[in-house]
């Protein structure tokens, strides 16, 4: 790890999904393009940024001595099995996360392009609001919505949305680490899932920050969004 100055931050991986759209036969983080897995990317740009100091990867059971292999080293300090949902692969993790971390940053390793800047960004965004801990506990990066968006009801456009004020949400997102620890407890209890952990939040009544969030940084999902990977690599010489 980079390791600078304030590198008090915890960044958790989330490769625990099978990929099941790509239809491939291992894990989708486990999938390589240009030389190297999904998953060595996404870490190697969280070993990169300067403000985090350590790493909890989550992979499928069964595939945890092959993701140490895939990362960068150094960068790890725990790899674990994850859950059966996103949701529970994080609350999994924190358990793992050390106690002199103030700041986690939650990540999509399916999200292989994003930046070491974007880790350090949101990280940036979170200096000097613990006081604010009750109303301010994270940031998350953005871009615009670039296409005209519509309601449909039953087959037929029902209405078209007014795209001001709508972003699309990335991750690597960053929460003060106590309310959301306290978040994913309540959410667990009460059976809630959520489809990130900026809705978690905002749902247990903290408020999240935006910042710009990187045009190159889709998250694989399908057999295209591999293609598109691949084709970020093809000239690269690797």
């Amino acid at each position: 790890m980079t390791g600078g100055a304030g590198s008090d931050a915890t960044a958790i991986l989330l490769a625990a999904g099978l990929g099941t759209r790509i239809g491939a036969d291992r894990p989708k983080a486990f999938l390589t393009a240009g030389g190297r897995a999904i998953l060595t990317m996404s870490a190697q740009a969280a070993n990169e940024a300067e403000r985090v100091g350590s790493l909890v990867v989550t992979v499928p059971p069964g595939w945890e001595r092959r993701a140490v292999s895939l990362v960068p080293a150094g960068a790890v300090s725990v790899v674990v099995a994850g859950g059966p949902t996103r949701q529970e692969s994080v609350r999994i993790a924190l358990r793992s996360v050390p106690a002199t971390t103030s700041v986690v940053v939650i990540h999509d390793a399916a999200r292989a392009l994003a930046t070491p800047a974007l880790f350090d960004a949101v990280i940036d965004a979170l200096d000097g609001v613990a006081a604010e801990a009750g109303v301010i506990a994270g940031a998350i990066p953005v871009v615009p919505v670039p296409d005209t968006v519509k309601r449909v009801d039953s087959g037929r456009v029902a209405e078209t949305v007014d795209r001001e004020g709508l972003v699309l949400a990335q991750t690597p997102q960053a929460f003060l680490r106590e309310p959301l620890v306290a978040a994913h407890e309540r959410a667990a209890s009460e059976g809630r899932e959520f489809t990130d952990d900026a809705a978690l939040m905002e749902w247990a009544g903290s408020r999240v920050m935006t910042v710009p969030g990187e045009a190159g940084n889709f998250k694989v999902t399908t057999q295209e969004d591999f293609d598109r990977l691949w084709a970020a690599f093809r000239d690269e010489p690797w």
